[in-house]
């Protein structure tokens, strides 16, 4: 019975490494696509996230059946309820890979982002990119060395996330439309949050491993993740 417990949590976490793969290359194909403004490549993205979505599902229901039937306790507890939290975490930053991803589709052919801004969005895709790949390496690999790295990725997202706002606030009516301005605003807010959530499931990871539980979500941030658009 134990071996079939440990099998069980072992397909938990495997789940888990194959959803933060997924979301760390759609969030990178929904970059490339809106950098090249690649419509084939944006739709592919949006198809994708469903089997983000089946896969949360899919963890969900494991989770609710090891709780059921095995009565975990203790660490393998803590284990069980992380795997959901982290599911939900995961599945947000699939969820944001297709809003980017549908921000191309709307603006085809006119390009989502103002030349303006350009090269900012390729530092916030490449950034967004590199955090979700180290998430995917950390769940696989669990260890400590990794949690830092996606702090600092995350950090370089929100100093990306005040340029954006900078950048904004100093050109005229003349430089860009409000409706460009709602679209860069929107955008930077998919990668700030991108970031988030990896840090979020980053932490779990660490609580994991060190039994010590320390988030550095605000109430606000909190708040503002549980309005955050889904579909």
């Amino acid at each position: 019975m134990r071996e079939v417990f440990k099998n069980e949590l072992n397909a938990l976490a495997d789940d888990l490494v194959t959803m933060t793969t997924k979301a760390a290359d759609a969030v990178e194909k929904a970059s490339r696509a809106l950098e090249t403004n690649d419509l084939d490549l944006a739709e592919a993205v949006i198809d994708g996230d469903a089997a983000i979505d089946n896969l949360q599902h899919h963890v969900d229901q494991q989770a609710a059946q090891i709780l059921a039937l095995q009565a975990p306790v203790a660490h393998d507890l803590r284990v069980v309820i992380s795997a959901l939290k982290m599911s939900v975490a995961i599945e947000r930053m699939g969820d944001l890979a297709r809003h980017i991803a549908s921000l191309v589709r709307i603006r085809h052919p006119q390009p989502a982002v103002p030349a303006a801004f350009a090269d900012t969005f390729v530092l916030m895709g490449r950034s967004a990119a590199r955090i979700g790949h180290a998430l995917q390496q950390l769940l696989d690999n669990p260890g400590l060395d990794s949690v830092p790295t996606i702090t600092a990725i995350d950090e370089e997202l929100d100093e990306l996330h005040l340029r954006v706002f900078s950048m904004i606030s100093e050109l005229d009516s003349s430089e860009i439309t409000p409706s460009q301005i709602a679209d860069v605003t929107l955008l930077s807010r998919y990668y700030e949050r991108f970031g988030d959530q990896c840090v979020n499931v980053s932490q779990r990871v660490e609580y994991l491993l060190t039994g010590s539980w320390e988030p550095e979500l605000s109430a606000n941030d909190a708040a503002e993740q549980r309005t955050e658009p889904r579909h």
